[in-house]
């Protein structure tokens, strides 16, 4: 009957199953656990009518033109530019922490001094990890490193991830940069923009198609079963392509231990007024169990005198009940991943993609361009 079987309706699974309806005319059958597609980027209109970001807010921006072309078959978009406010010492102040920040935190002339040597050493408009410019030998950009440290990153990133920022992977620290210019903008990228009538409603149109057959509420193990002898699909043997999605570690029944992961207690919240904060999301590093507040009415214009809001709370990861957002990037953990990764290879009919199967972090441009370059190299061109 089918001659795909897709694990999970994320941007992942849903791309090439897209690319596989449309462009080779084969029948796919997706299979996801949750009662929803779209993955950690489902959204819905609640109470409110406001568009809700069910799993943590969902902002797209990319410099890839064919991605943004590709999605924009699927859906109209409405521009929107991402800001972020911190609070420090209770004000709110731009983050990243930019030219405009100085001016905010600290005396005039102080700022000037730290402007001008920032410039003098790097290009306007750049990033420099907050790592990096610990490393400067200028006693002004050593004192700038350690007050941005201390004042929006390591306290921050210690309720994130749970671990001090050195202990991070350096992927992960250079996501929390200070920005050599003037642009209030969280992103700098070419497109930036947000679905006009939300996320879910950009998958439903990716996935309407009569080669694809789509299964929620489902788990992998109830339909699949893996062995050395191969696949099979409700009790027969499937030789047909297997696009896995979901987390390495569970397909192989945690065959070399857990793949660790953060997680987030998402907790959303009415409020009776038409908006409760001035910025889209209010970060607070320092203070407070949360890390932040997203407000929805300011990524998605909603008429409605009440507000919706999401305070994050991070925390460790439990399999049984928790989702798993954030791998946590340490060299023994890529060691277990390759350990899966090594043992995954004998199957060969089974394609690994997304970060919970390739466990690593992806924006969601980087995913759209990650999945059509695997329909293009591992289904095109067999």
């Amino acid at each position: 009957m089918f001659d795909y079987i897709i694990v999970g309706a994320g941007f992942a699974g849903a791309v090439i199953a897209e690319r596989i309806a449309n462009k080779l005319n084969k029948k796919v059958l997706i299979i996801e656990k949750r009662d929803h597609i779209a993955g950690n980027c489902y959204d819905f209109k609640d109470e409110n009518g406001v568009i809700r970001h069910q799993y943590g807010p969902h902002l797209f921006h990319t410099n890839n033109k064919e991605v943004f072309d590709y999605l924009s078959r699927f859906i109209s978009w409405d521009i929107y530019n991402h800001k972020v406010v911190a609070v420090i010492d209770g004000k709110e102040v731009p983050i990243p922490f930019n030219i405009n920040t100085l001016y905010e935190v600290f005396p005039e002339s102080l700022a000037k001094s730290i402007e001008n040597k920032l410039l003098k050493e790097f290009s306007y408009n750049s990033k420099v990890p907050i790592l990096e410019l610990k490393k400067s030998t200028d006693k002004e950009l050593q004192f700038l490193a350690d007050f941005v440290y201390e004042k929006i990153f390591v306290h921050y990133t210690a309720k994130q991830w749970g671990m001090k920022p050195e202990d991070m992977d350096g992927a992960v620290t250079a996501r929390v940069p200070i920005f050599v210019g003037r642009d209030d903008r969280y992103f700098n990228d070419k497109y930036q923009v947000v679905p006009t009538n939300g996320y879910t409603n950009l998958f439903k149109n990716m996935l309407n198609h009569k080669n694809i057959k789509l299964l929620l509420n489902t788990e992998f193990s109830e339909v699949c079963s893996i062995s050395e002898d191969g696949f099979t699909l409700m009790g027969n043997e499937f030789k047909g392509k297997i696009i896995y999605t979901g987390p390495i570690d569970e397909l192989f029944d945690y065959k070399f231990g857990d793949l660790p992961y953060r997680s987030v207690d998402m907790v959303f919240e009415t409020i009776e007024k038409k908006f409760y904060q001035d910025a889209a999301t209010v970060n607070y590093p320092n203070n407070y169990d949360f890390t932040r507040i997203t407000e929805f009415k300011h990524i998605h214009s909603t008429k409605s005198d009440k507000t919706t809001i999401l305070k994050e709370y991070p925390k460790a990861y439990d399999k049984t009940k928790d989702t798993p957002y954030y791998p946590i990037f340490t060299d023994e953990n890529q060691e277990k991943y390759n350990r899966y990764l090594k043992y995954s290879k004998q199957w060969q009919n089974l394609i690994l993609l997304g970060r919970l199967a390739e466990y690593k972090y992806y924006d969601m441009d980087d995913m759209v361009e990650r999945a059509l370059e695997a329909f293009e190299e591992c289904l095109c061109k067999n």
